[in-house]
């Protein structure tokens, strides 16, 4: 087993999720604040249950005895409308999920790691299912009858 090289991934994970678990809760809060109660706690949801993920991630890290950094993120700016956000969400977890199973392939021979990562595969899939299933529902039933349901 490669320790650094699980380490590594643990590491990129827990900077690149911390980052876009907190854009969840700021978007979260911000739909929450234009009376889109249901949308809102969804985002902050994510918000708790991604930083879950993060507190696995580190606590793995510390367990292959390696030193979790506390990495610079990338501003990002508010998605005030709430469909291009969920847009913009989908986008970013299409590209985490393929991310996610590169990196799997290269971790097989840290069982625990890949189990670790893998649950998070699953969980990140459930969660695009949803952005792609909030997408159609748009299409169909339109805009406005979409955001009326998020109140």
């Amino acid at each position: 087993m490669d320790a650094k090289k699980s380490i590594e991934a643990l590491q990129f994970f827990t900077t690149g999720l911390t980052n876009g678990a907190f854009a969840h809760l700021v978007q979260g809060r911000h739909f929450e604040s234009l009376g889109f109660k249901k949308l809102g706690e969804k985002y902050v949801g994510h918000y708790d249950e991604e930083m879950g993920w993060v507190n696995k991630f580190i606590a793995r890290i510390n367990d292959l005895g390696g030193e979790v950094k506390i990495e610079d993120q990338k501003g990002r700016e508010l998605v005030k409308d709430p469909v291009e956000y969920v847009k913009a969400d989908l986008a970013i977890q299409e590209k985490g999920i393929a991310l996610l199973y590169d990196c799997l392939k290269s971790l097989a021979d840290d069982p625990t790691t890949y189990d670790i990562l893998k649950a998070y595969l699953v969980d990140e899939e459930e969660d695009l299912y949803w952005s792609q299933e909030q997408i159609e529902m748009i299409e169909m039933i339109g805009r406005q009858n979409w955001l009326v349901q998020q109140l």
